[in-house]
């Protein structure tokens, strides 16, 4: 991990402009904003809306909020579970600008697959230690958004530097078609299955399971479940693995990868076309990749379930985030409307620092606020709606500091 003073960079991803540029140098800024509301979007879980429309039974406007900042427990999509398709898809964005930099560099692709091959060893590195804050042991998991992207990197810039569009898009059919195979053709639970040995209440089993073909893509008794029974057990533990409690895989990786090559054709998109021109091309693919993925879940040949990364979730969440950044593109580079985006591009351009900030700050600044101000300092709209303004206090703390950073021009990158 490196800090860079003075230095343009799209974190966890690559520079979107030579390395040697500054912050004020030209920049696509609807891709920074577009990060920094991922981010936000992550860092906001603080606001609690969930803890609020518990509080408020029976307010619309609460349940609405706490829907969309929780993951759907199985299939169907909400705003929260945006986060991961979207920092992995920007990632791929990110790429061409790198790619054609370095490219005129004359840097051999040799030297820079080892760079990618390093970069992909911090990512899974800082996932796994994050993972650990709380464990006895190193937590030796690798479902989390960092470690996803890790583990497919090296095969996507192997993908950006040496395939063109066309070739990528065959890259991304072929590696969704053969994950999808694999799953189709692992057994599928059988009548008498153990579902209690996964962790699979009989009440999920009613609200939740698929039943016909689709049940291949069942929660934690899958091809996906089977191999992190292996794969996770040769590393130290204090229990043997049985189950993710919450149906996450290592193997998600996979189609995380067509995730990110999706980004890779945007990329390249908004690096070689008008905006105009690119935005017509974004809203194309966002049409295709949402109405193939609901095909595929409605017929069941393939549900939309964000925990296991189906291909057809691949499909659909990759449809959204073209619409996404369409709509940035098209406010700020073809309406140039930019001044309402300077707290989301403060974000977007420090990613990294945005993670990490949200990843182990959030209990210091929690304890600090209770010490000086007292626990019940922001209940003066009622205890109801403490937990939303005691959030909003450290979420601004939180762009306080990536706003300090921002200033001092501090970025940090992987």
């Amino acid at each position: 991990m490196l800090i860079r003073m003075a230095s343009a960079t799209l974190n966890a991803g690559e520079s979107i402009v030579p390395e040697s540029a500054s912050p004020k140098a030209f920049r696509n800024q609807a891709v920074d904003a577009y990060r920094g509301l991922v981010m936000l979007l992550m860092m906001g879980e603080v606001l609690r809306f969930a803890d609020v429309s518990k509080a408020l039974p029976g307010n619309w406007f609460w349940s609405v909020l706490a829907y969309h900042q929780t993951h759907v427990e199985w299939a169907g999509c909400s705003l929260h579970d945006m986060i991961q398709p979207s920092f992995s898809f920007l990632v791929g964005v990110a790429l061409p600008y790198s790619i054609a930099s370095r490219r005129a560099k004359g840097q051999e692709p040799g030297k820079l697959f080892l760079h990618a091959l390093w970069r992909s060893f911090l990512l899974v590195a800082l996932g796994i230690l994050l993972r650990s804050t709380s464990s006895q042991i190193t937590n030796f998991t690798f479902e989390d958004t960092l470690t996803q992207i890790g583990l497919g990197y090296p095969i996507l810039f192997l993908v950006g530097w040496f395939a063109r569009q066309r070739w990528q898009r065959i890259a991304l059919g072929a590696i969704l078609l053969a994950y999808w195979a694999a799953w189709a053709f692992y057994p599928a639970p059988g009548p008498n299955f153990n579902w209690a040995a996964v962790g699979v209440p009989p009440d999920w089993n009613v609200a939740h399971n698929f039943s016909g073909f689709a049940s291949h893509w069942n929660k934690n008794s899958n091809l996906g479940n089977a191999f992190d029974q292996w794969f996770l057990n040769l590393f130290p533990r204090l229990s043997p693995f049985s189950y993710n409690g919450g149906g996450y895989l290592t193997l998600s990786f996979i189609p995380t990868l067509g995730t990110m090559i999706l980004g890779l054709i945007a990329g390249e998109w908004t690096r070689t076309v008008p905006p105009r021109q690119a935005i017509r091309k974004y809203l194309v693919a966002a049409v295709a990749g949402v109405a193939l993925g609901l095909l595929l879940h409605f017929t069941g040949i393939c549900p939309v379930v964000k925990r296991i990364w189906t291909p057809a979730w691949t499909l659909f969440s990759g449809g959204v985030c073209f619409l996404f950044l369409a709509a940035f593109t098209w406010i700020i580079e073809v309406r140039n409307w930019r001044k309402w985006a300077f707290p989301l591009v403060v974000v977007g351009m420090n990613s990294i620092a945005a993670y990490l900030i949200a990843h182990l700050w959030e209990g210091f600044i929690v304890r600090t606020l209770h010490t000086n101000l007292g626990p019940g300092f922001f209940g003066f709209f009622g205890a109801a709606l403490l937990p939303f303004f005691e959030g909003a206090a450290v979420l601004g703390i939180f762009w306080l500091c990536l706003y300090w950073l921002y200033k001092n021009k501090v970025f940090i990158r992987i």
